[in-house]
Formats: structure tokens, sequence, C-alpha cells
């Protein structure tokens, strides 16, 4: 699995999908002060990498959980691969809203899900987890059956591991915030000292940069 992560993240790397910048930090809109950036859905605009983390994802959907019966993705990030995944599987598709439609039927699951399917749904990034499991959620609400989630990057934060542990859901991700690190140190983008910095934004993002 640490092979296929440094993979994917090499090639997220390559397409700019995720940018480093300890000197000049993003703000996130919890105001959280953030080195790096992370946009998944660039990947889409790079066939031979979105087929790539497409196929990848089916093969582990295969592995991991043989008996799916339904991808779901998570709105809007997770759509197109999730769609890229069901099609890659033969399986039927749904996505999951972030708050119901406030007109018509007012869905928050859009498609045809039956109570009691086996669903794995797709994310493109885990940073808290929160606004993901939100989506396994609204699934389980609904009748579905969660067998576990899967993402393209995950930040790795502590809180994010804690708040998938207390769901009771797992958490497959195709690269992680520990891969970038190590990519960016063997490349010369980042020193060992910044590497440390770097480290301890993900074990406290909230106070980093303070």
């Amino acid at each position: 699995m640490e092979d296929l992560q440094l993979e994917v993240t090499k090639k997220l790397v390559e397409i700019n999908t995720i940018k480093i910048s300890p000197e000049s930090p993003f703000t996130w809109a919890s105001g959280w002060k953030s080195p790096i950036y992370c946009d998944n859905r660039k990947v889409l605009s790079y066939p031979a990498v979105r087929t790539f983390i497409a196929k990848q994802f089916a093969a582990l959907v295969r592995e991991k959980y043989p008996n799916a019966e339904v991808i779901a993705g998570v709105a809007t990030g997770a759509i197109a691969h999730g769609v890229l995944v069901a099609e890659e599987l033969g399986l039927p598709f749904v996505y999951v809203r972030s708050k119901p439609k406030d007109h018509g039927l007012e869905n928050l699951i859009e498609g045809d899900l039956n109570p009691g399917q086996k669903v794995v749904i797709i994310e493109d990034l885990v940073s808290t987890g929160v606004s993901s499991l939100k989506a396994a959620e609204a699934v389980r609400n609904f009748g579905g059956d969660v067998l576990g989630m899967m993402a393209i990057f995950t930040y790795n934060f502590t809180i994010a591991t804690e708040n998938f542990e207390e769901a009771n859901i797992e958490l497959t991700t195709l690269s992680k915030y520990q891969n970038l690190l190590e990519l960016a140190l063997s490349n010369g983008d980042i020193t060992e000292e910044q590497k440390v910095d770097l480290d301890g934004w993900r074990k406290d993002p909230a106070n980093w940069g303070r």
C-alpha cells in the first residue's frame, strides 16, 4: 500500500494538485493556516491520472469489499471520481449532497439507493473527516450499509482518525500527508527542519503558525 500511496502522491504533485507553501500559508474557511493546498478536482483534467486513480480505487474495492453493490460519491468534489469508479466496476452510482435540495423532492441522496444495499463511499479529500462522515451518516440513515470509505488524499489529522473510529467506518486512502513530506524532502523542495515543522502542522493544525 505504501508503494501505491507514494506513486499516487508523485502523480498528484506532477500535475500541481498539491502545493506546499510554508512561507505563505493558505487560510482555510475554518481560519486554520495551512502550509499546503490540495485540489483534487484538477485530477479530472488529466486523463491518464484520473484513469489511474479510478482503476486503483476499483482494485481496492474488489479486494476489500467484493460484495459492494453501490458506489457513492460525496458532493461535489468526489462525484466525478465516484462515477469513474462505478463505471470501472459496473456498479450503480449515487451521490450525497452536503444538504438537501431546497426545492423539488428535496433529495439529500441523488440516484436510486435501496435500503440494505452495501455501499462504498468515494471522497476526494479528508481533513477532519466531519463532512465526509456526514455523507456516510446520510447513507446509513437512508438504510444503506456503509462498508467503508475511500479517498484520494488525507491530511491524516489525529482528529480525523478519532472521528472515523467513533463512526466505525474504515478509511482507505490512495495518498496521505506523510507521503507528500517524504517526497518533498527527497526532491529537495523542503529541508529536514521544514519537514519537522510541517509534520507539526499535521499534529496540531489549529495552533500552527501562531
